[in-house]
């Protein structure tokens, strides 16, 4: 009797899960470093897979090449950081709507003895000011993320072009760029997110933070049918629905803690 249990058992759960999702494939997600260094991914979408039973496949990128994927109809729905490009994005025509998810913060870190004064500014294009002016080592991730992009708009309302020795861009994600200006004890931009994942290994502090011009929000966009047919569209918009519910992945982007620190605040439905 046990045997038979056992055999009519498993067909069922098999119903139960071909109930949930009929779509062998994986969601393919191009999301930024950010959401993966900070362990906010590895929180949210197991839940979203065991409620909807939808596998998810994650390509941790910069914000630039996560667009160009879903430029390219290389994945189904994209989870980024920098509006004005997502903007562009969905008005060309290869995304269908974006939907603000959430948002936290970048931070300017640095060397302990702040050799170019940067604790002292006022807002954070002052702080690049007084690195350009000090000539002190910079090192930008120079790879069109969602940091990337950033951090030029700073330069710019400093009215400073970056260059020379002193701005090293090395086309790296958040962890190795921090790495590597703790190696050369420099300064960089970072989300408030990776910082924490990363600070316990590092001889760097946060030296400026806190002004608006830091303010760092996510938008999710599924990539357009229209444009490319085959993209695993209900899919995207089930993550879509999921993420931006309120007793759903927003509850749980709200309790999300590294190191006791809260590091996103839910925006969907502002």
């Amino acid at each position: 009797m046990r045997n038979l249990l056992k055999y009519l058992i498993i067909p069922i759960l098999l119903s139960v899960s071909t109930a949930l999702w009929s779509d062998t494939r994986p969601l393919r997600l191009a999301t930024t470093t950010s959401t993966e260094n900070s362990g906010l991914l590895a929180e949210l979408l197991p839940r979203f897979s065991a409620e909807t039973g939808i596998p998810v496949h994650v390509i941790a990128v910069g914000t630039g090449k996560a667009l160009r994927l879903g430029r390219d109809g290389d994945v189904d729905v994209v989870l980024v950081h920098a509006p004005a490009a997502e903007q562009s994005f969905v008005d060309s025509g290869y995304g269908e709507k974006r939907y603000p998810v959430m948002h936290n913060d970048f931070v300017l870190v640095g060397p302990k003895q702040d050799p170019a004064g940067v604790s002292g500014a006022g807002s954070a294009p002052e702080a690049l000011a007084r690195i350009a002016r000090a000539r002190a080592l910079f090192v930008s991730r120079g790879d069109q993320s969602g940091t990337h992009k950033k951090e030029l708009g700073l330069w710019q309302q400093a009215g400073i072009q970056p260059g020379g020795r002193w701005y090293r861009e090395v086309g790296q994600g958040m962890g190795k760029v921090l790495q590597m200006a703790d190696q050369l004890q420099a300064y960089t931009l970072t989300d408030r997110g990776t910082w924490l994942a990363y600070q316990g290994r590092l001889d760097l502090e946060i030296l400026h933070q806190g002004d608006a011009s830091l303010f760092n929000p996510y938008g999710i966009i599924a990539v357009s049918r229209q444009r490319y047919p085959d993209i695993n569209h209900e899919a995207a918009q089930a993550l879509i629905d999921w993420i931006t519910d309120p007793d759903k992945g927003q509850k749980w982007i709200g309790a999300f803690r590294l190191k006791g620190q809260p590091l996103f605040i839910p925006d969907a439905g502002d």
